[in-house]
């Protein structure tokens, strides 16, 4: 049987099995297996000729592309660890990551590097720029970079004559990636992933999902999104296809489905109740096997039209933690009998509902949910009291067990029925949940601090029937009645946020209530919002008449 220890494992035994299929689209460009191995193996090797040693880190700042799948397939062939950075984030964030994980090398293209030169003063780790579609025209056109830059047509030529990429050198415990998602305090963090936890999970969504080599799965999301990367993973793994987009309209989706006969397709709620309103042609309808979620519950309104579009397509409902990847689905064949379950844990995962000492509650009864089992990340990088707070002993254990196993305690109250099948509640944390990403509230208001145009914000999570949570800001105005705040506000954020983090509305307060502890009451202010968003923008509402500048991930 091939050796599958570390995650290039899956390409490479692609490429032994199947080398002349088609593991990679974008565009008009497609790649063979053989031929995706190879510009791993070569980029692995120009890593190598530019120094890197077993376990530094690779930062890849690109919009998805075949590059971009090389670039970290590569740092993984290596003995590298990759992290993918959204294409959406602002030069400023991209600078903290870069200094948060002492990236090395960072691979992106010249234009994303003019944006960036100002902060890579900050980013004393970084010894390499790696810029696709770079020439010497397009070096010289550049800012003055603090660091040496490489086109990437030249990084094969480096690696001639060092060491070929050895896998024995790591081990399937070893670090592989590090995704950054935003943190309660803040500050993004790193979620750190091992060879192991990407293998399993791309292995265990293969097996519900019954994917195999005819498959080919449509990547709309961003590899820094734990599903995104997994759906690479899960396509390597049985040697399907993965058709790569960066859409512009959800209308290039549905396209994009049938000139390539996707078999396979995920997104977050946003994007599906946009793809619900929208007619489907019957060639899409005839090669779409299944469709999932993620990022966020679907509205059962949208579940159904979906499914009355799409007949012959299966619909797999999912939840998941960054920090653990995907926990539960719920197969197509239930979602008539229970369409507001989260399902029942994937394979190869054990999902406990427990109270605060730890004891199992009784079937109805609401609880954290905990994921243990071989998907449960590492911890967060570099932040070893955050790690402590979410990953502690998993439950039930033998009390003379020397070395407990961790698992990850979600923080996400839920119930379990007496067949089984999962519920979900409430979250215990502040983080927003907005179009699939989990947004740091703290985050935002210390961009909208940095404004100078408040005295005080408070940045909250509305429920909103199309984009999960929206973000709404209450601030006190620095100055003056707060007349035109809004829309200077919103301009300000627009130019220094992704657009998922800008906020959805700016309400102007003459003060912000406080909790016992003298902090601003974000529970209460959300509380005070809930009908904010009314039946006018429900789901079913929402397919019929969309409003404007819906965010989406991808």
């Amino acid at each position: 049987m091939p050796n599958l220890t570390l995650i290039h494992d899956l390409l490479r035994n692609a490429c032994a099995a199947t080398p002349d299929a088609q593991a990679l689209a974008h565009k008009a460009e497609t790649l063979s297996y053989q031929a995706l191995w190879a510009a791993v193996e070569g980029t692995a090797a120009g890593y190598l000729g530019l120094g890197l040693e077993p376990g530094e880190r690779i930062g890849v700042w690109l919009p998805k592309r075949t590059e971009t799948v090389a670039a970290l397939f590569g740092a993984a062939a290596a003995g590298g660890v990759f992290v993918p950075l959204n294409p959406l984030l602002k030069p400023a964030q991209v600078a903290y990551i870069l200094r948060d994980c002492n990236v090395r090398f960072l691979v992106t293209a010249p234009d994303r590097a003019a944006l960036l030169a100002q902060e890579l003063v900050h980013c004393p780790d970084l010894r390499r720029l790696v810029l696709v579609d770079a020439d010497a025209a397009a070096l010289a056109g550049l800012p003055h970079l603090p660091v040496p830059a490489v086109p990437w047509s030249e990084l094969a030529d480096l690696g001639q004559g060092a060491p070929a990429p050895a896998p024995a050198r790591r081990i399937d415990a070893d670090i592989a990636a590090i995704l950054y998602t935003s943190g309660s305090t803040g500050a993004p963090k790193g979620v750190v992933l091992s060879h192991r936890n990407l293998i399993a999970g791309a292995l265990s969504v293969a097996e519900y999902l019954e994917n195999s080599a005819t498959d080919r799965i449509l990547a709309v999301m961003p590899f820094s999104f734990d599903y995104g990367l997994s759906q690479l993973n899960t396509a390597f793994s049985v040697g399907a296809q993965a058709v790569l987009m960066d859409y512009l309209l959800p209308n290039d989706v549905i396209k994009a489905v049938t000139r390539y006969g996707i078999t396979g397709l995920a997104a977050v709620p946003p994007l599906w109740i946009q793809l619900a309103k929208l007619p489907w042609p019957d060639a899409a309808r005839e090669t779409l096997r299944y469709i999932t979620n993620t990022g966020g519950a679907m509205p059962p309104p949208v579940t159904r039209v979906l499914r009355d579009q799409l007949p012959k397509t299966k619909v797999f409902l999912m939840y998941g933690l960054t920090e653990a990847f995907r926990s539960t689905y719920l197969p197509p064949d239930q979602i008539d009998a229970r369409p507001d379950s989260m399902g029942r844990a994937i394979p190869n995962a054990e999902i406990l509902v427990v109270r605060e000492d730890g004891s199992p509650c009784a079937p109805g009864e609401p609880g954290e949910l905990v994921h243990r089992g071989a998907l449960v990340s590492l911890g967060y990088w570099n932040d070893r009291e955050r790690t402590h707070e979410r990953f502690r002993p998993a439950p039930g254990q033998p009390a003379g067990l020397p070395n407990p196993e961790l698992a990850v305690w979600s923080g996400d109250q839920v119930r379990r029925d007496a067949e089984g099948f999962l519920y979900f509640i409430s979250r215990k944390d502040e983080m927003i949940k907005t179009s699939g990403y989990r947004v740091s509230p703290t985050e935002v208001e210390e961009v909208i601090y940095a404004s100078g145009l408040v005295a005080e914000v408070a940045a909250v999570g509305v429920a909103h029937p199309t984009l999960g949570q929206a973000i709404v800001a209450l601030a006190k105005p620095a100055a003056g009645d707060g007349q035109d705040l809004e829309p200077r506000l919103l301009e300000y954020c627009k130019r220094e946020l992704p657009n998922f983090m800008v906020p959805h509305r700016v309400l102007v307060e003459t003060s912000l209530p406080r909790n016992p502890n003298g902090k601003i009451d974000r529970k209460l202010l959300a509380t005070r919002l809930q009908d904010l968003f009314t039946e006018a923008a429900s789901p079913r509402a929402f397919l019929s008449n969309p409003p404007p500048g819906q965010v989406l991930v991808g």
